[in-house]
């Protein structure tokens, strides 16, 4: 029996307006997506693949089409309603780490369980659960810059993790990392996909990024080629 579908777009357009003229980031992008799959999105640079990672998230608007994420059209959602899902239902990993560098690691993660409203102490241990599980016990009051780039990018990742979201979107989780770091975030992701039936998209020029993934969509100037 086959997972069901928790990402389905059709005829998804992203239309960029400049005084230079139109730009067309997304062009007409169906598809969907398994629960428990792990995609590598893929293709040469300025070819969209940020753009299907904002459009497909809620993170931005979509010019045409629809985007369902678990059988919810999310940009009928008001903002505050899409914010509100993302926090519940979606993880974030970001190439540049995006951590806040004037809070230790466990405050970092815990952050976005303190914005959904989580108590303080419940937050506080799912943040120090999530920061152990991840091989970082004994750092968890470490700033960001007393950390290495490849312990920074698994506070990142504790911290899409934390929620236990449904989904994690993940742009070049490993571009900053060097490729035994690169390695280990991509086993990390493989098991916690595996252990927690969650779908990861994962956007990444990386080939041997992409062999880790079930399933591999490849654009090119907005569109996905034929599999």
């Amino acid at each position: 029996m086959s997972e069901p579908v928790i990402v389905r777009g059709k005829n998804v357009w992203k239309v960029y307006e400049s005084e230079a003229g139109n730009v067309e980031a997304l062009r007409g992008i169906d598809v969907t997506i398994n629960q428990g799959e792990m995609v590598a999105v893929m293709g040469p640079s300025g070819c969209g693949k940020t753009t299907f990672l904002n459009c497909f998230s809620g993170l931005d608007d979509v010019t045409k089409g629809t985007v369902h994420v678990e059988g919810t059209n999310i940009h009928a959602m008001n903002d505050n309603k899409k914010s509100e899902y993302r926090a519940r239902r979606m993880g974030f990993v970001f190439q540049s780490y995006n951590l806040l560098p004037v809070l230790s690691a466990v405050e970092n993660v815990e952050l976005p369980l303190l914005v959904a409203g989580v108590p303080p102490k419940k937050a506080r241990s799912r943040a120090l659960h999530w920061l152990e599980e991840l091989g970082l016990k004994g750092k968890e009051d470490y700033r960001p810059l007393a950390l290495s780039g490849g312990q920074q990018q698994r506070v990142t990742l504790a911290r899409a993790l934390v929620s236990e979201p449904a989904i994690v979107w993940a742009d070049e989780p490993t571009g900053n990392l060097d490729a035994e770091n690169s390695r280990q975030v991509m086993e990390l992701l493989r098991s916690l996909n595996q252990a927690h039936d969650q779908t990861f998209i994962v956007v990444t020029h990386d080939a041997e990024v992409a062999r880790s993934c079930d399933r591999v969509l490849r654009m090119r100037d907005g569109s996905l080629l034929p599999p």
